[in-house]
């Protein structure tokens, strides 16, 4: 594909390397995956549409589906002020669209022009740890991906159905990529729907280690040790750039793409 698109990420000493290893048979160095560029916008419509479908087959695959609740939206790299929810009904015309996920997903796009996708869905552990209304401890490396980016959402107002509510959960967003809503669950938003959906998995794992460590906590006495803040910082750029989100998913996505032959794809 020749390169004519937009770019991901600026290359920064943040984000240039990913930390491989490797040079092929006649010594030249391997070069991880990264983001494609494409000969059109068609193309990358086409690719976001794919991924977005990639994505709620993993999320499935993980029980985050709970009924119609949840969803993940990608924006139109074409028509910008538009975004795709679930891009193709089998069920006929005029059917009726999600107002939760509508009330939520626009107010988020209009807010933030850098985000194109966004991942909402009623996992157990985020909506186990939202009861608490409160911030993730930085205790692992895993939960550095959302260092001093990601916020709480500290009220329930039930089904998000008014655009008003949405706009409050987009100022609460601010410019993080993860928002904790109180007695709900997670939401995650990222520049790539496949950086959104890891962000979404990580995020949950993070919540249940979170919830096991609290539970020893206070079963045993042990007290937690927290990452210092330049630590914390350092591993930040490690693990929570844009393009190491997009990375992160690939494996996920190769994962749904050898199960399912490739059926999402068309």
């Amino acid at each position: 594909m020749a390169p004519i698109a937009t770019t991901l990420v600026p290359e920064t000493k943040s984000n240039a390397n990913v930390g491989a290893l490797g040079r092929t048979k006649d010594g030249r160095p391997l070069k991880i995956r990264s983001y494609p560029k494409f000969d059109s916008l068609e193309e990358e419509r086409l690719y976001r549409k794919q991924h977005l479908a990639a994505a709620y087959r993993i999320f499935a695959e993980r029980g985050f589906d709970e009924g119609v609740a949840g969803h993940i939206s990608v924006r139109d790299p074409i028509l910008t002020d538009h975004f795709y929810i679930r891009f193709r009904l089998d069920i006929g015309h005029d059917q009726p669209i999600n107002a939760a996920a509508f009330a939520i997903h626009s107010e988020i796009h209009k807010a933030r022009p850098n985000v194109h996708a966004a991942c909402r869905a009623h996992s157990v552990y985020g909506k186990a740890f939202s009861v608490f209304g409160r911030e993730l401890d930085m205790i692992t490396q895993d939960s550095l991906r959302f260092y001093k980016n990601h916020a709480v959402y500290p009220q329930f107002g039930g089904v998000v159905l008014d655009r008003e509510e949405g706009r409050r959960i987009a100022s609460h967003l601010g410019d993080g990529k993860a928002i904790i809503l109180q007695n709900h669950g997670l939401l995650t938003v990222g520049e790539t729907v496949d950086a959104a959906a890891f962000w979404f998995l990580s995020l949950d794992k993070t919540c249940h280690a979170q919830l096991l460590c609290d539970a020893v906590e206070r079963g045993s006495g042990h007290q937690k040790t927290y990452i210092p803040d330049e630590e914390a910082r350092y591993s930040y750029q490690q693990v929570g750039t844009p393009e190491k989100g997009w990375l992160a998913f690939q494996p996920y996505f190769d994962d749904i793409l050898a199960k399912t032959n490739g059926s999402f794809l068309k």
